[in-house]
């Protein structure tokens, strides 16, 4: 091979890891893009502890204040509804929404998908999370931000989203496998506080965690392809993820549809506390 070949390969693989990558956002580069007018950062902490310390000029959502009220927990308020509180907050759908947690991702990667769900087209996370934020050393307040009130126009993506009935209507189609994100003692039946224990008949087992660094960061192209191909997901088929209330579900579905390039992956809004409710749905 020539030295143009070698060059025009390079930069081949620079552009297809730098798209990959697109929607991971490192603590430098946030440092540089935080005052950018098209950039919004989203804390997904609780409001506690949004007061005691936050990334300057981060506004603040908290997952729970998204939920409908009802016997399930964790299913999601109309859009009309969630439109008019994310306004409130400052958060317009034109903008990078740039979102972070504590660092374990959960809220982190549950308002991810929310926000791709509603047809934000820019959405990033902030890779290692506060704690990495806080590891280079950058700056953080207790001043509250200085919200100022937007318009948020949804446009649903319902491609990425499952109903319960969805699962059912594809429960034995070959093409879709079902993906139960949470801890082996949960899918095992062993531990869990839906109604029922176990896991949707079918769903294979791979929790969240394994796909995060000990720093918070989210793992490798590689290593995610290589984890979800032990328990035999495949990007041919399409993957419907689920967790307890799907917060968990969220980094998951971030971690394979933008560092991997899974095309066909949905979430499951309901999740086990719904489908556990309904005693006529199979379970194991």
């Amino acid at each position: 091979m020539n030295k143009r070949n070698i060059i025009i390969s390079l930069v081949i693989i620079l552009f297809v890891c730098q798209f990959a990558t697109a929607q991971i956002i490192t603590a430098k580069q946030l440092a540089k893009d935080i005052k950018k007018d098209d950039v919004t950062v989203v804390s997904a902490r609780n409001a506690a502890d949004y007061k005691k310390v936050h990334i300057p000029e981060a506004v603040n959502v908290w997952h729970l204040d998204l939920y409908k009220e009802g016997d399930v927990e964790g299913i999601l308020k109309n859009t009309e509804e969630i439109a008019t509180i994310l306004g409130k907050a400052g958060i317009s759908e034109k903008n990078t929404l740039v979102v972070y947690d504590s660092g374990k991702n959960i809220y982190a990667g549950r308002l991810y998908w929310i926000f791709k769900y509603l047809g934000v087209e820019n959405v990033k996370v902030l890779d290692g999370q506060m704690k990495m934020w806080r590891k280079n050393r950058k700056p953080v307040t207790r001043k509250a931000t200085n919200v100022k009130e937007t318009s948020f126009a949804v446009n649903l993506n319902k491609d990425i989203y499952a109903c319960k009935d969805y699962i059912k209507k594809n429960l034995k189609n070959d093409g879709v496998v079902l993906l139960d994100v949470r801890s082996a003692e949960e899918y095992n039946g062993e531990k869990g506080t839906a109604h029922r224990k176990g896991h949707i008949a079918g769903a294979v087992n791979l929790e969240y965690k394994v796909l995060i660094n000990e720093d918070g960061t989210i793992k490798s192209k590689e290593e995610i392809d290589a984890l979800l191909s032990k328990v035999g997901i495949t990007k041919d088929k399409e993957v419907i993820l689920y967790c307890a209330t799907s917060a968990r579900a969220g980094i998951v579905f971030m971690a394979m549809t933008s560092i991997s390039d899974y095309t066909k992956v949905r979430v499951y809004d309901g999740a086990i506390n719904e489908w556990a409710a309904d005693e006529t749905l199979p379970m194991e």
